[in-house]
């Protein structure tokens, strides 16, 4: 069966391949098992372990027996890894650079990214996004919000604009911004509280935690 061709990064071979790299080089110090890695890129273990092969023969990952787990990480020491590094970040990296930035932002219930971004990342064509889009269901404080919009700013290269809506507000017919982004694709990168997200549209998806 032929595998589609990557939405965000022609270069690459495929959606699975640009989320299995992102998770890996977002950050070289982490290990992840391969269990790890099909639940992250919503794939199988027989085409996680084909990728992870590839990438290990490129130079670009490293394996590692422990017990009976296979454990993958980044190679830094690659010659092109900053660059392999700054085109996945800046494509198929923001889910895993939000998931780590708005981790530990206090009342912060759940972190979806929607927009333009979102939709290429799901899957439907369109246009390259120019930015990231994050909403940040809870009751954060600002400034905690506005600095880790920053930090993943300079992770992924590209804008990175974040919106608050307080539970209440998410889940009302009230607020036309709501309506709209709920009747769109959205990736929940973050969800502590699975009830305010456990009734998005069928082209949602959730990846959960860091």
């Amino acid at each position: 069966m032929k595998v589609p061709a990557s939405s965000l990064a022609p270069i690459l071979r495929s959606d699975t391949q640009g989320r299995i790299l992102a998770r890996l080089l977002t950050d070289p110090t982490k290990s992840y098992s391969l269990s790890e890695l099909v639940e992250w890129a919503d794939t199988s273990m027989p085409t996680v372990q084909r990728e992870v092969r590839r990438a290990e023969a490129a130079g670009v990952v490293k394996t590692e027996k422990v017990g009976p787990t296979r454990l993958a990480r980044a190679n830094p020491d690659h010659p092109l890894f900053d660059a392999l590094r700054r085109i996945i970040l800046a494509t198929y990296g923001p889910p895993a650079v939000v998931a780590r930035e708005f981790a530990h932002i206090d009342r912060a219930d759940a972190v979806l990214l929607f927009g333009s971004w979102a939709a290429r990342y799901l899957g439907q064509p369109g246009r390259a996004p120019n930015d990231v889009d994050v909403l940040v269901i809870g009751t954060p404080d600002r400034d905690d919000v506005d600095d880790a919009a920053e930090r993943a700013e300079r992770h992924i290269g590209l804008p990175v604009q974040a919106t608050v809506r307080s539970p209440a507000q998410w889940s009302t017919d009230h607020d036309s911004f709501i309506r709209e982004i709920r009747s769109r694709p959205l990736l929940v990168v973050l969800a502590h509280d699975l009830d305010l997200v456990d009734d998005l549209n069928p082209d949602s998806h959730i990846r959960r935690g860091t």
